[in-house]
Protein backbone atom coordinates (compact mmCIF):
# COMPACT_ATOMS: atom_id res chain seq x y z
CA UNK A 1 0.00 0.00 0.00
CA UNK A 2 1.13 3.55 -0.79
CA UNK A 3 0.18 6.36 1.52
CA UNK A 4 1.47 9.82 2.21
CA UNK A 5 3.72 11.99 0.09
CA UNK A 6 5.77 10.33 -2.65
CA UNK A 7 9.42 11.47 -2.76
CA UNK A 8 11.16 11.91 -6.13
CA UNK A 9 14.82 12.66 -5.35
CA UNK A 10 17.17 14.46 -7.69
CA UNK A 11 20.33 12.79 -8.98
CA UNK A 12 23.24 14.94 -7.77
CA UNK A 13 26.20 15.40 -10.09
CA UNK A 14 29.71 16.60 -9.29
CA UNK A 15 31.19 19.68 -10.93
CA UNK A 16 32.94 17.37 -13.39
CA UNK A 17 29.74 15.57 -14.30
CA UNK A 18 29.82 12.26 -12.41
CA UNK A 19 27.00 11.00 -10.18
CA UNK A 20 27.72 12.23 -6.65
CA UNK A 21 26.79 9.18 -4.57
CA UNK A 22 27.73 10.79 -1.25
CA UNK A 23 25.35 13.68 -1.96
CA UNK A 24 22.71 11.21 -3.17
CA UNK A 25 22.94 9.25 0.09
CA UNK A 26 22.51 12.40 2.17
CA UNK A 27 19.66 13.66 -0.02
CA UNK A 28 17.70 10.42 0.07
CA UNK A 29 18.49 9.79 3.73
CA UNK A 30 17.21 13.21 4.78
CA UNK A 31 14.11 12.74 2.64
CA UNK A 32 13.26 9.34 4.09
CA UNK A 33 13.83 10.65 7.63
CA UNK A 34 11.20 13.33 6.90
CA UNK A 35 8.59 10.62 6.31
CA UNK A 36 7.50 10.02 2.70
CA UNK A 37 5.33 7.11 1.64
CA UNK A 38 7.80 5.88 -1.00
CA UNK A 39 10.94 6.86 -2.90
CA UNK A 40 10.89 7.05 -6.72
CA UNK A 41 14.51 7.17 -7.82
CA UNK A 42 15.98 7.81 -11.28
CA UNK A 43 12.65 9.05 -12.59
CA UNK A 44 11.83 12.40 -14.20
CA UNK A 45 13.13 14.57 -11.35
CA UNK A 46 16.12 12.24 -11.10
CA UNK A 47 17.07 12.93 -14.75
CA UNK A 48 16.38 9.39 -15.92
CA UNK A 49 16.75 10.61 -19.48
CA UNK A 50 20.38 11.62 -18.85
CA UNK A 51 21.70 8.56 -16.99
CA UNK A 52 23.98 5.99 -18.56
CA UNK A 53 23.28 2.33 -17.81
CA UNK A 54 25.97 1.91 -15.15
CA UNK A 55 25.04 5.23 -13.56
CA UNK A 56 21.40 4.18 -13.40
CA UNK A 57 22.27 0.88 -11.71
CA UNK A 58 24.45 2.69 -9.18
CA UNK A 59 21.78 5.27 -8.37
CA UNK A 60 19.16 2.57 -7.72
CA UNK A 61 21.58 0.53 -5.58
CA UNK A 62 22.41 3.60 -3.51
CA UNK A 63 18.74 4.40 -2.99
CA UNK A 64 17.90 0.84 -1.93
CA UNK A 65 20.84 0.79 0.47
CA UNK A 66 19.96 4.13 2.09
CA UNK A 67 16.23 3.44 2.38
CA UNK A 68 16.91 0.04 3.95
CA UNK A 69 13.38 -1.23 3.51
CA UNK A 70 11.74 1.59 5.46
CA UNK A 71 9.52 2.50 2.48
CA UNK A 72 9.16 1.09 -1.05
CA UNK A 73 11.76 2.11 -3.64
CA UNK A 74 10.56 2.41 -7.23
CA UNK A 75 12.89 3.10 -10.15
CA UNK A 76 12.26 4.65 -13.56
CA UNK A 77 12.45 2.52 -16.70
CA UNK A 78 11.59 3.50 -20.23
CA UNK A 79 12.83 4.64 -23.62
CA UNK A 80 13.46 2.16 -26.41
CA UNK A 81 12.04 -1.27 -25.59
CA UNK A 82 15.43 -2.94 -25.22
CA UNK A 83 16.64 -0.11 -23.00
CA UNK A 84 13.48 -0.21 -20.88
CA UNK A 85 13.79 -3.96 -20.34
CA UNK A 86 17.48 -3.58 -19.52
CA UNK A 87 16.78 -0.89 -16.94
CA UNK A 88 13.99 -3.03 -15.46
CA UNK A 89 16.41 -5.93 -14.98
CA UNK A 90 19.04 -3.64 -13.42
CA UNK A 91 16.45 -2.21 -11.03
CA UNK A 92 15.39 -5.70 -9.98
CA UNK A 93 19.01 -6.76 -9.44
CA UNK A 94 19.61 -3.63 -7.35
CA UNK A 95 16.71 -4.53 -5.07
CA UNK A 96 14.05 -2.05 -6.21
CA UNK A 97 10.50 -2.84 -5.14
CA UNK A 98 8.89 -1.70 -8.38
CA UNK A 99 9.11 0.33 -11.58
CA UNK A 100 7.67 3.54 -12.98
CA UNK A 101 7.36 3.04 -16.74
CA UNK A 102 8.45 6.17 -18.60
CA UNK A 103 7.30 6.76 -22.22
CA UNK A 104 9.00 5.03 -25.16
CA UNK A 105 11.55 7.11 -26.99
CA UNK A 106 10.29 9.65 -29.53
CA UNK A 107 7.89 7.50 -31.59
CA UNK A 108 4.17 8.03 -31.58
CA UNK A 109 2.35 4.75 -31.05
CA UNK A 110 -1.22 3.46 -31.23
CA UNK A 111 -2.83 2.36 -27.99
CA UNK A 112 -2.37 -1.32 -28.89
CA UNK A 113 1.36 -0.67 -29.26
CA UNK A 114 1.53 1.03 -25.86
CA UNK A 115 -0.18 -1.96 -24.29
CA UNK A 116 2.31 -4.31 -25.97
CA UNK A 117 5.24 -2.11 -24.82
CA UNK A 118 3.94 -2.14 -21.24
CA UNK A 119 3.40 -5.91 -21.31
CA UNK A 120 6.92 -6.56 -22.62
CA UNK A 121 8.56 -4.49 -19.86
CA UNK A 122 6.24 -5.87 -17.16
CA UNK A 123 7.08 -9.44 -18.09
CA UNK A 124 10.83 -8.77 -17.94
CA UNK A 125 11.03 -8.89 -14.15
CA UNK A 126 7.55 -9.28 -12.73
CA UNK A 127 8.18 -6.28 -10.45
CA UNK A 128 5.10 -4.15 -9.75
CA UNK A 129 4.91 -1.55 -12.51
CA UNK A 130 3.17 1.81 -12.61
CA UNK A 131 2.23 3.06 -16.06
CA UNK A 132 2.97 6.75 -16.70
CA UNK A 133 0.37 8.43 -18.90
CA UNK A 134 2.23 11.37 -20.44
CA UNK A 135 4.10 12.66 -23.46
CA UNK A 136 3.84 10.20 -26.33
CA UNK A 137 2.44 7.43 -24.08
CA UNK A 138 -1.21 8.45 -23.79
CA UNK A 139 -3.84 5.88 -22.96
CA UNK A 140 -7.61 6.00 -23.36
CA UNK A 141 -10.22 4.17 -21.25
CA UNK A 142 -9.97 0.90 -23.17
CA UNK A 143 -6.17 0.70 -23.25
CA UNK A 144 -5.87 1.81 -19.60
CA UNK A 145 -8.26 -0.96 -18.62
CA UNK A 146 -6.28 -3.43 -20.72
CA UNK A 147 -2.91 -2.61 -19.16
CA UNK A 148 -4.52 -2.75 -15.71
CA UNK A 149 -5.24 -6.43 -16.37
CA UNK A 150 -1.53 -7.19 -16.89
CA UNK A 151 -0.56 -9.03 -13.68
CA UNK A 152 2.49 -6.88 -12.82
CA UNK A 153 0.80 -3.53 -13.55
CA UNK A 154 -0.19 -2.06 -10.19
CA UNK A 155 -0.89 1.58 -10.93
CA UNK A 156 -1.65 4.37 -13.38
CA UNK A 157 0.01 7.77 -13.08
CA UNK A 158 -1.29 10.72 -15.06
CA UNK A 159 0.99 13.50 -16.26
CA UNK A 160 -1.29 14.92 -18.95
CA UNK A 161 -3.66 16.99 -16.82
CA UNK A 162 -6.56 15.88 -19.01
CA UNK A 163 -9.12 15.67 -16.21
CA UNK A 164 -11.98 14.87 -18.58
CA UNK A 165 -10.12 11.75 -19.71
CA UNK A 166 -9.02 10.77 -16.20
CA UNK A 167 -12.63 11.09 -15.04
CA UNK A 168 -13.39 8.29 -17.54
CA UNK A 169 -10.26 6.19 -17.06
CA UNK A 170 -10.61 5.80 -13.28
CA UNK A 171 -14.08 4.19 -13.34
CA UNK A 172 -13.21 2.19 -16.47
CA UNK A 173 -10.22 0.60 -14.72
CA UNK A 174 -12.14 0.02 -11.51
CA UNK A 175 -14.93 -1.67 -13.42
CA UNK A 176 -12.42 -3.83 -15.29
CA UNK A 177 -10.79 -4.98 -12.04
CA UNK A 178 -13.99 -5.37 -10.03
CA UNK A 179 -14.09 -8.75 -8.34
CA UNK A 180 -10.46 -9.60 -9.10
CA UNK A 181 -9.13 -8.53 -5.71
CA UNK A 182 -6.24 -6.75 -7.41
CA UNK A 183 -4.82 -3.76 -5.57
CA UNK A 184 -4.44 -0.83 -7.98
CA UNK A 185 -3.36 2.77 -7.44
CA UNK A 186 -4.02 6.01 -9.33
CA UNK A 187 -1.50 8.87 -9.11
CA UNK A 188 -1.44 12.55 -10.01
CA UNK A 189 1.91 12.90 -11.78
CA UNK A 190 1.68 16.50 -12.91
CA UNK A 191 4.70 18.73 -12.27
CA UNK A 192 4.01 20.54 -8.99
CA UNK A 193 1.12 18.11 -8.50
CA UNK A 194 -0.14 19.91 -5.41
CA UNK A 195 -1.43 22.71 -7.65
CA UNK A 196 -3.95 20.34 -9.26
CA UNK A 197 -4.49 17.84 -6.46
CA UNK A 198 -7.86 19.21 -5.32
CA UNK A 199 -9.22 18.44 -8.78
CA UNK A 200 -7.60 14.99 -8.96
CA UNK A 201 -8.79 14.17 -5.46
CA UNK A 202 -12.36 14.85 -6.52
CA UNK A 203 -11.92 12.12 -9.16
CA UNK A 204 -10.69 9.60 -6.60
CA UNK A 205 -6.97 10.09 -7.28
CA UNK A 206 -5.50 10.61 -3.81
CA UNK A 207 -1.82 9.83 -4.41
CA UNK A 208 0.55 12.30 -6.00
CA UNK A 209 4.24 12.89 -6.61
CA UNK A 210 5.66 15.88 -4.76
CA UNK A 211 8.62 17.62 -6.37
CA UNK A 212 8.57 20.12 -3.50
CA UNK A 213 9.27 17.35 -0.98
CA UNK A 214 12.81 17.08 -2.36
CA UNK A 215 13.71 20.56 -1.06
CA UNK A 216 10.91 21.66 1.29
CA UNK A 217 9.52 18.51 2.94
CA UNK A 218 8.01 20.54 5.78
CA UNK A 219 5.80 22.47 3.34
CA UNK A 220 5.01 19.38 1.29
CA UNK A 221 3.98 17.32 4.33
CA UNK A 222 1.95 20.18 5.82
CA UNK A 223 0.04 20.55 2.56
CA UNK A 224 -0.70 16.81 2.49
CA UNK A 225 -1.95 16.87 6.09
CA UNK A 226 -4.14 19.86 5.28
CA UNK A 227 -5.66 17.96 2.36
CA UNK A 228 -6.32 14.92 4.53
CA UNK A 229 -7.88 17.04 7.30
CA UNK A 230 -9.81 19.25 4.86
CA UNK A 231 -8.08 22.35 6.21
CA UNK A 232 -8.99 24.54 3.26
CA UNK A 233 -7.52 27.67 4.81
CA UNK A 234 -4.04 26.16 4.94
CA UNK A 235 -4.46 24.43 1.56
CA UNK A 236 -5.49 27.70 -0.08
CA UNK A 237 -2.77 29.66 1.69
CA UNK A 238 -0.01 27.31 0.53
CA UNK A 239 -1.40 27.17 -2.99
CA UNK A 240 -1.50 30.95 -3.23
CA UNK A 241 1.91 31.72 -1.71
CA UNK A 242 4.01 28.66 -2.56
CA UNK A 243 2.70 26.16 -5.10
CA UNK A 244 1.15 28.54 -7.63
CA UNK A 245 4.27 30.75 -7.68
CA UNK A 246 6.35 27.57 -8.18
CA UNK A 247 4.20 26.71 -11.19
CA UNK A 248 4.68 30.16 -12.68
CA UNK A 249 8.45 29.94 -12.23
CA UNK A 250 8.58 26.37 -13.55
CA UNK A 251 6.71 27.28 -16.71
CA UNK A 252 9.17 29.93 -17.84
CA UNK A 253 11.68 27.53 -19.39
CA UNK A 254 11.28 23.94 -20.63
CA UNK A 255 12.97 21.57 -18.19
CA UNK A 256 12.62 23.83 -15.17
CA UNK A 257 10.50 21.10 -13.54
CA UNK A 258 13.87 19.47 -12.81
CA UNK A 259 16.15 22.52 -12.64
CA UNK A 260 13.93 24.23 -10.08
CA UNK A 261 14.06 21.23 -7.75
CA UNK A 262 17.85 21.02 -7.94
CA UNK A 263 18.07 24.74 -7.20
CA UNK A 264 15.75 24.25 -4.23
CA UNK A 265 17.91 21.44 -2.84
CA UNK A 266 20.96 23.69 -3.06
CA UNK A 267 19.14 26.62 -1.45
CA UNK A 268 18.19 24.41 1.47
CA UNK A 269 21.80 23.41 2.11
CA UNK A 270 21.97 20.20 0.12
CA UNK A 271 24.23 19.24 -2.76
CA UNK A 272 22.53 18.71 -6.10
CA UNK A 273 25.10 19.82 -8.63
CA UNK A 274 24.26 20.92 -12.15
CA UNK A 275 21.58 19.59 -14.47
CA UNK A 276 22.78 17.77 -17.55
CA UNK A 277 22.17 19.12 -21.06
CA UNK A 278 19.77 19.67 -22.68
CA UNK A 279 18.40 21.07 -19.40
CA UNK A 280 19.65 24.45 -18.18
CA UNK A 281 19.94 25.84 -14.64
CA UNK A 282 17.95 28.65 -13.09
CA UNK A 283 19.53 32.10 -13.27
CA UNK A 284 20.81 33.70 -10.08
CA UNK A 285 17.80 36.03 -10.12
CA UNK A 286 15.45 33.07 -10.40
CA UNK A 287 17.22 31.30 -7.53
CA UNK A 288 16.59 34.37 -5.39
CA UNK A 289 12.96 34.30 -6.48
CA UNK A 290 12.72 30.63 -5.51
CA UNK A 291 14.21 31.40 -2.10
CA UNK A 292 11.53 34.05 -1.58
CA UNK A 293 8.79 31.60 -2.57
CA UNK A 294 10.06 29.05 -0.04
CA UNK A 295 10.17 31.74 2.65
CA UNK A 296 6.60 32.80 1.82
CA UNK A 297 5.42 29.21 2.17
CA UNK A 298 7.04 28.88 5.56
CA UNK A 299 5.46 32.13 6.73
CA UNK A 300 2.06 30.59 5.97
CA UNK A 301 3.01 27.51 7.99
CA UNK A 302 4.19 29.63 10.91
CA UNK A 303 0.96 31.64 10.87
CA UNK A 304 -1.06 28.41 10.89
CA UNK A 305 0.75 27.29 14.03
Amino acid sequence: MFEGVLFFPVTPFTATGEVDHDALRKHIGAGVDAGPGAVFVACGTGEFHALETEEYAGVVRTAVEVVGGRVPVYAGAGGALGQARGFARLAAEAGADGLLLMPPYLVEAPRAGLVAYTRAVAETTGLPLIVYNRGNARFDEASAAEVARIPAVSGFKDGTGDLDLIARIVPAVRTELAGTGKEFHFFNGMPTAEASQLAYRALGVNLYSSAAFAFAPDISLAFHRALEEDDRQLVDGLLRTFFHPLVRLRQRVPGYAVSLVKAGVALEGGTAGPVRPPLVPLTSEECAELAAIIADGRRVLAAAG
